[in-house]
């Protein structure tokens, strides 16, 4: 999970880095609006430090959030005031209400350890759902396009704090072990370092659309956007609600 001193650097370094939130959020909205003309209501599912939820707030009349890490609850806040954000983990989502659409940005479904973990979580999503509404889900790699080994790196200065990220992630099977370091210098607080440990699991397309597919949900797959990794976008099937 992130830690505050991790949160504090995260969207600012990823927009450094070439991340274009307001495009992605506008892209996802234009893509549910597509489905769901009259869509209103967002969930955001994992949703960070607010880095979407604060674009999809001038693109839906009502947001809310979902996140498990109070450092980026935090971020959250300030950064989509106008939001509901509620504290929990996305395998136990029970929130009461409905949405025209939920979402599920930046590959954060992949922290779902196996099948069964994400089919419940999608038929919690559909369960959510209100008539007409559309989940979008934007996938980690897939186990077929993943690769074995693969190092990063970038060097980004904003205002007068210089942001180094380095990362290894590596294939183990089903999994993707990330490591990454980032080191941060900034003339009033000098140096600091922080390191994260992230292990995501690696679906292939066919198991991502097969869990749609039990939890309810009519699937369609929009190859080449979100970094390559494409987006999953879902409707209630016939008789698929509860």
């Amino acid at each position: 999970m992130y830690g505050p001193g991790m949160a504090e650097i995260y969207e600012l370094l990823h927009e450094s880095r070439g991340k274009d939130y307001r495009a992605e959020a506008a892209t996802v909205a234009g893509l549910v609006r597509a489905r769901n003309p009259q869509a209103a209501s967002l969930l955001d599912v994992a949703c960070g430090t607010g880095a979407h939820l604060r674009h999809f707030a001038e693109l839906f009349d009502k947001i809310e959030g979902l996140e498990l890490s109070d450092a980026m609850l935090t971020m959250a806040r300030a950064a989509a005031p106008a939001a509901v954000l509620h504290r929990g983990d996305m395998r136990d989502l029970s929130l009461g209400r409905s949405y025209d659409a939920i979402t599920c940005m930046f590959g954060s479904i992949a922290y779902l350890k196996d099948t069964a973990e994400l089919t419940s979580t999608l038929r919690s999503f559909a369960e959510h759902l209100a008539p007409g509404g559309v989940v979008a889900v934007d996938p980690w790699w897939f186990l077929e396009t993943s690769l074995e080994r693969h190092v990063s790196g970038d060097t980004v200065t904003v205002g007068r704090r210089t942001m180094t990220r380095v990362s290894y992630t590596e294939r183990q099977g089903r999994t993707s072990h990330m490591v990454v370091h980032y080191v941060v210098a900034e003339p009033d607080s000098g140096i600091q370092h922080f390191a994260e440990t992230h292990a995501l699991t690696l679906f292939t397309r066919a198991e991502y659309e097969e869990a749609f597919t039990r939890a309810g949900l009519r699937v369609a797959f929009v190859e080449g956007i979100q970094s390559g990794r494409g987006l999953f976008l879902a409707g209630l099937a016939e008789g698929g609600r509860h």
